[in-house]
C-alpha cells in the first residue's frame, strides 16, 4: 500500500525530507520530545544564535520574569503531543490532510510548488470546478497521485492567503489566522485527524515571515485548545532554514513545555496575541453595553393569581399578560424600535408641529410636509441613486432634452439647462428620470454652478408639484443647495411666481423653520423676462436653445427690441 520507507536526515535534531518517500509521523519527533531541546545548543552555522536570539534566554539582571501575571498560554502536555515540527513537502508525511497554499482561483502556477506535479493533472481539473476560493476560506479536494496517499483518506486542502500591507496590517492577520482555522475545520468536518500545514504565507504577498508565524502557531493553539479531542497531529511543515528557526524559536512561547518556558514566555510574547480564536483584538469594534443613563427602575408588579379558563383561552392570556411590563423598559425599547415605526412617529411628530395642516398643499403646490433630511441620511440617498444611476443605461431620458450641460456664465460657472416644455409627464418615467438628473448633476455640484430654467411654453405641459421637486433636491445633496448660485427662470408665468413666492413666504415663516435648509434655494431664483436678459447672464455661444424658445420669445414680447437670425438664431437690438 506504500512505498518503502527512506530514512530521513536530521539537522539539529529536525527531521528533514530525504526525497520524495513517505515518512511516518513515527519518524518525526514531537514538538514535546528532548530532540528539540538539544537542538538550540547545535544550531546551523548559517544561522548562528547571535543572529536568531533564543526567546528563552532571559537577559542579564532580570530577575521579574513573569512578575506574578497569569500565562496566556499555559503548559498543556496532551497539546504538545500533537505538534511536529517537519522541514520538507507536506505530501511526503503520513497524514489524512496537506495543506495548499493558492490564489482565489486556485490556479496551479500560485499552489505550493511541486503539488500538482505530485498529485498529477486530475487535481488542477477538481480544482478548476470549485467555483475559487475567497481569501481567508478553505476547499477541500482528493490527493489523487500525491505520493503520502494513505489508503483513500487523503485529502488537499486549499486555501487562499492575505496580501500583506502595513496600512492593513490588522485586516491581513486576521485573514491569515482565518486561514488556518478554516483549514482545521475541514479536517474535522471531514472527519479527518491529522494535518500537514506549510506557511500560507508567501514572499509573492510580501507577508513578513515571522509576524504570520505568530499569527500561525497561535491560531492551532486556540484552536486545538477548543478541539483537541478531535485532532491528533498537526505538522508544521517548513521548506526553508529560515523559516525552520523561526518556529524553532517562537513554539516554545505558545506551545511552552515545563514551567520555565512557560514563565519565559510571559515576557516574551507579544502584547497582542489575539482573541480566544487567535485574530487581533480591535477596541474600537468592541460592543460595549452600558446602563442606560436616568431610567427609573420600577418595582415589578405582583402576579396575579391564576385564573382556570378553557383551553382556548390560554393563549389569549399569555399574550395580553401583564405581568412582562415590568419587564419591558420604555428607554430600551425606544433603542430596538422598529426604525420604518421610528421614521413614521418622527414624521408625525413634525406634522403636529405645523399645526396639524398642510399650507402649500392647500395651496395646490403639493405636500412639503414631512421631516428634513440630516445630512447623513441625504448622503446615504444620494449615494443610493447616484451608483444606481452609473449601473444604468438612461440614454433615452437624455434623448428627450429635458436636462442637459450648457456652458458657462458671465463668470465662469458652469450651467444646466433645463427645458420645461420638454417634460411630459405622461410619457416619462420619473424614476427613471430622477436617476438620470442626479447622475448628470454629480459633476458640476462638486463647485459653484448656475441652472437655467427654460419655462417657454411649459405652462401647457402637465408638471410635478413642489412636493416632488422638494424630494427631488433631498437626492441631490446639500453639496447642490450649498454650491448652487442661481436659478434664472426663462419667461415665468405668475402662476410659477405665485409658487415660488409662496416657498419664499415659506422659508422666513416660524411653523416649517426646520425646512429652511432645503427650502432655501428658492431665494436664488432669478427671473428673466426676455432672452436679452438672460444674455447678460450667461452668454449666447454658452447655451444650446430650442428653436421654440425663439419662437415664444417673440410672440410673448411682441418682437419688440428684437431681431432673430432664423439660420444662427442669434438675437439682436433693432435699429
Amino acid at each position: 500500500m506504500y512505498r518503502s520507507v527512506a530514512t530521513t536526515a536530521t539537522r539539529g535534531g529536525l527531521a528533514m525530507d530525504s526525497g520524495d518517500s513517505i515518512v511516518t509521523l513515527d519518524q518525526v519527533p514531537r514538538w514535546s520530545d528532548a530532540e528539540f531541546r538539544s537542538s538550540y545548543e547545535n544550531e546551523d552555522n548559517a544561522f548562528p544564535n547571535s543572529y536568531f536570539p533564543d526567546p528563552l534566554t532571559s537577559s542579564s539582571g532580570d530577575g521579574s520574569i513573569g512578575n506574578g501575571m497569569l500565562s496566556r498560554f499555559p503548559v498543556d502536555h496532551e497539546i504538545n503531543l500533537k505538534i511536529y515540527l517537519w522541514r520538507g513537502n507536506p505530501w511526503n508525511l503520513e497524514v489524512d490532510a496537506v495543506v495548499n497554499s493558492t490564489n482565489e482561483n486556485l490556479d496551479e502556477a500560485h499552489s505550493s510548488t511541486g503539488l500538482h506535479a505530485a498529485a498529477g493533472p486530475c487535481l488542477a481539473e477538481e480544482c478548476a470546478t470549485l467555483g475559487g476560493c475567497r481569501t481567508g476560506m478553505a476547499k477541500v479536494t482528493n490527493a489523487y497521485d500525491l505520493p503520502a496517499r494513505w489508503g483513500c483518506s487523503l485529502r488537499v486542502i486549499h486555501t487562499v492567503g492575505p496580501k500583506y500591507a502595513v496600512k492593513y496590517h490588522t485586516a491581513a492577520e486576521n485573514a491569515l489566522s482565518h486561514c488556518y482555522r478554516s483549514c482545521l475545520e475541514l479536517l474535522i468536518e471531514n472527519k479527518l485527524q491529522s494535518i500537514a500545514m506549510g506557511c500560507i504565507y508567501t514572499e509573492a504577498k510580501n507577508y513578513p515571515r515571522e509576524p504570520a508565524a505568530h499569527v500561525a502557531i497561535r491560531t492551532v493553539r486556540r484552536f486545538l485548545e477548543k478541539q483537541k479531542d478531535k485532532i491528533t497531529a498537526v505538522v508544521f511543515c517548513t521548506a526553508t532554514a529560515s523559516d525552520t528557526e523561526i518556529y524553532k524559536r517562537l513554539l516554545p512561547l505558545y506551545f511552552p513545555r515545563d514551567e520555565h518556558e512557560e514563565e519565559v514566555a510571559i515576557s516574551k510574547l507579544p502584547a497582542d496575541v489575539g482573541d480566544e480564536n487567535g485574530e487581533t483584538i480591535i477596541d474600537e469594534r468592541k460592543i460595549r453595553i452600558k446602563p442606560l443613563p436616568n431610567v427609573k427602575k420600577s418595582a415589578p408588579k405582583p402576579p396575579r393569581a391564576p385564573v382556570d379558563l378553557p383551553v382556548s383561552d390560554v393563549g389569549l392570556v399569555r399574550r395580553n399578560s401583564s405581568y412582562l411590563d415590568s419587564y419591558l423598559d420604555p428607554a430600551f425599547m425606544s433603542l430596538i424600535k422598529d426604525p420604518d415605526q421610528r421614521r413614521k412617529e418622527q414624521w408625525e411628530k413634525t406634522a403636529q408641529a405645523q399645526g396639524g395642516w398642510n399650507c402649500a398643499k392647500m395651496l395646490g403646490f403639493g405636500d412639503l410636509g414631512g421631516p428634513p433630511l440630516s445630512a447623513a441620511e441625504e448622503y446615504s440617498l444620494h449615494s443610493r441613486y447616484l451608483a444606481k444611476a452609473n449601473s444604468l443605461n438612461l440614454s433615452e431620458i437624455a434623448e428627450m432634452k429635458i436636462v442637459y450641460r450648457g456652458g458657462v456664465d458671465s463668470e465662469g460657472r458652469p450651467v444646466m439647462v433645463v427645458v420645461g416644455a420638454h417634460f411630459l409627464l405622461r410619457c416619462l418615467d420619473l424614476e427613471r428620470f430622477v436617476l438620470y438628473v442626479v447622475k448628470e448633476f454629480e459633476p458640476l455640484i462638486q463647485k459653484p454652478y448656475s441652472i437655467v430654467y427654460l419655462h417657454s411654453a411649459a405652462s401647457l405641459q402637465m408638471r410635478p408639484d413642489l412636493g416632488w421637486m422638494r424630494r427631488l433636491q433631498q437626492m441631490l445633496g446639500r453639496k447642490h443647495q450649498r454650491n448652487l448660485h442661481a436659478i434664472y427662470i426663462l419667461h415665468p408665468t405668475f402662476g410659477l411666481k405665485a409658487a415660488i413666492f409662496a416657498l419664499q413666504l415659506f422659508v422666513d415663516s416660524v411653523c416649517i423653520k426646520l425646512l429652511e435648509i432645503e427650502l432655501q434655494v428658492w431665494k436664488k431664483v432669478v427671473y428673466v423676462d426676455r432672452l436679452l436678459q438672460l444674455f447678460r447672464y450667461v452668454p449666447r455661444e454658452q447655451l444650446t436653445i430650442p428653436d421654440f424658445v425663439f419662437q415664444h420669445d417673440l410672440e410673448v414680447n411682441g418682437g419688440k427690441g428684437l431681431i432673430v437670425d432664423p439660420r444662427t438664431k442669434y438675437v439682436y437690438h433693432r435699429p
